[in-house]
């Protein structure tokens, strides 16, 4: 089982951690406890733009206003915090729905239980882009037949969008060559011309843009309008053993998103608190969209393109994995 749970882990993130910061709050992970009235629950982060709103309801109140307390710890990848919430070490993680989704056709037991990020649904204007250097003769994604493509994990959520660009623009993305690179290894990468494209997120998105570099699509955008990337989510046993408190999680997290959503600026100085991004960088990012809801429709075509790919060992039962 724990072969099967590291496997499945890999790639659960949609992000690397490009930003290698910790939080203060985070480190240990000695799990529940309860104190006058106040559940500290530990949940399982990477330091990426994407978390912010966890940080700024804990900042605000939101949780404790739910009697909850947050130990928010950071790991560098889905590696560690998969295992580690299905054993209950952790109470929460974050994770990409394809990984999600992977996991749950394993019967590896996970249950997303709160909305994470979304794509800006914007053409151009979205926190994730497939990029070429400033110099490439690469207009569209068609033309990235035989050529190297990086992902940041192999047969994961950014392949199945970057294979979808190159099908919409009337291109066989059996052709292309993927190659898995940690998305903060990737400007300097598509700059050397060790790869022809990158698909890539914030803030490494920004960082190929100071260097010239063009974006010729937006591949997130490109799977379905709004797509649902990422939720948080527990263990199955965990969500029967605690209805309560994962619905107090549930509405303290979308306060946090609605709050997050509607100031921008408040995103952006938090997460200089649990990053290392630069300033200068962080104020060009492109920051996700932060939905209450996860849109479902958008999640059975990410499903539907995982199958065509052959992600799945089973088709993902989405009624048991959504709440």
């Amino acid at each position: 089982m724990r072969r099967l749970l590291a496997a499945v882990a890999a790639g659960t993130f949609l992000f690397a951690v490009t930003a290698c910061g910790s939080s203060d709050d985070g480190g240990s992970s000695d799990g529940e406890g309860s104190s006058g009235g106040v559940t500290t629950v530990t949940v399982g982060l990477i330091p990426i733009v994407d978390v912010a709103p966890l940080y700024l309801g804990q900042e605000k109140g939101f949780f404790e206003k739910q009697g909850l307390k947050l130990k928010l710890t950071t790991a560098q990848g889905g590696a560690a915090i998969v295992p580690a919430v299905v054993s209950g070490q952790y109470q929460f993680g974050f994770s990409n729905m394809t990984s999600l989704m992977i996991a749950q056709s394993n019967n590896v037991p996970v249950k997303a239980i709160a909305n994470g990020i979304a794509s800006t649904g914007q053409g151009g204007k979205d926190f994730g882009a497939l990029t070429v250097k400033k110099d490439s003769a690469v207009k569209s994604p068609k033309e990235l037949e035989g050529k190297k493509v990086a992902v940041n994990t192999l047969k994961n959520i950014n392949e199945t969008a970057v294979r979808e660009s190159v099908r919409k623009a009337g291109g066989d993305p059996d052709k292309v060559q993927f190659v898995e690179l940690a998305f903060d290894q990737m400007p300097a990468a598509l700059d050397a011309g060790q790869i022809d494209a990158a698909m890539v997120v914030e803030p490494a998105l920004a960082t190929i843009k100071s260097q010239g570099g063009r974006e010729i699509a937006s591949s997130l955008v490109d799977v379905a309008p709004d797509l649902t990337v990422a939720m948080y989510f527990t263990s199955t046993q965990y969500a029967q053993e605690n209805p309560e408190l994962v619905k107090k999680f549930q509405d303290a997290t979308a306060e946090s998103l609605a709050y997050a959503d509607a100031h921008p600026d408040e995103v952006r100085q938090i997460v200089s608190t649990y990053t290392k991004i630069p300033p200068a960088v962080l104020e060009q990012v492109t920051l996700p969209k932060w939905p209450a809801e996860a849109n479902r429709a958008s999640i059975e075509k990410l499903m539907q393109l995982g199958e065509d790919d052959g992600l799945f060992k089973t088709t993902p039962d989405l009624d048991k994995l959504l709440s």
